[in-house]
């Protein structure tokens, strides 16, 4: 390989690689950390190099040019090797001290990880976690997340699960809701309540006819694609909610709508990547994690 004819900043490659897939340098800069202006200096200065336009600007974002559209391919190449080196480089460290990343849904993330986290920096404090709240799938092969809790099996060959159980969930409200629509006591007198969906509602529906459920899109009067939103606007008596049973059960607003209900099963499972999970580090806080969740079942 001639080596010097390879001329640009492979920083800036990255930079441009970032942007494209950002769609805007004030999101890309997020992204990476960096302030907007020195991530579009990178790009301008990636231009330059390449004597070409990348971008166009398009409102306040920004559009490749057919020049940007045919590197990108390559670049994307370069930054999935690049990511690959970090992965490997990640999973051959013994070091138990530095950060960890765990991606979580909201609900997770705001009722069951702060006592694991209590335990680990009580135990650990020399590591330090950044908590990733979000109902999105985080990728773990482009490092979004070193660990992640789920609510599904990953099928990717890379990354590594361990199931820890099928949690129990079912329906609950506060009691002066139930008073209000005089405590349903089977699916059938479900019919006219009021319903607090999670988003998409429609696969809501289908989940709880699919148990027997009489329900309809009409009886979801307020639904919110954030979860803790959700469960807030079940604890107000807004209407009927859907909860795994370790959270509501440690909140005294609320009651389950039909105790005697079958559970909606949710199975939990925790997931590494690979070579990730070599790391001292991140099995450390893996199996601590898993040992935790199960625990407080």
């Amino acid at each position: 390989m001639d080596w010097r004819s390879v001329r640009f900043d492979w920083n800036r490659a990255r930079a441009f690689l970032v942007t494209a897939e950002e769609g805007s340098l004030s999101a890309a800069a997020r992204a990476l950390g960096m302030t907007q202006p020195t991530l579009g200096r990178q790009v301008d200065a990636l231009e330059e190099e390449l004597g070409v336009a990348l971008f166009e600007r398009a409102g306040r974002g920004l559009v490749l040019t057919p020049s940007g559209l045919e590197l990108l391919d390559h670049v994307r190449e370069m930054g999935t090797a690049a990511n690959k080196i970090s992965l490997a480089a990640s999973g051959q460290s013994q070091e138990i001290e530095g950060t960890i990343s765990i991606s979580a849904s909201e609900a997770y993330s705001t009722y069951l990880l702060p006592p694991f986290l209590e335990r680990l920096r009580r135990e650990q404090p020399g590591i330090s976690v950044r908590i990733i709240g979000t109902n999105e799938a985080a990728d773990l092969q482009r490092r979004e997340a070193d660990i992640a809790v789920r609510n599904f099996r990953p099928e990717q060959p890379d990354l590594i699960a361990r199931k820890l159980l099928d949690e129990p969930g079912g329906l609950w409200a506060t009691p002066a809701y139930l008073d209000k629509v005089g405590h349903p006591k089977i699916a059938d007198d479900l019919a006219g309540v009021d319903f607090i969906g999670f988003e998409p509602t429609d696969q809501m529906v289908k989940y709880l006819t699919g148990m027997g459920l009489k329900v309809t899109l009409e009886n979801f009067v307020i639904s919110s694609a954030n979860h803790t939103v959700q469960w807030a606007c079940v604890k107000q008596g807004l209407g009927i909610g859907v909860m795994t049973h370790r959270i509501a059960e440690a909140e005294p607003k609320v009651m389950q709508a039909i105790p005697d209900m079958e559970p909606i099963m949710v199975p939990i499972w925790l997931t590494a990547h690979r070579e990730v999970h070599t790391s001292r580090r991140v099995r450390l806080v893996f199996d601590m994690l898993a040992e935790e969740l199960a625990r407080r079942s």
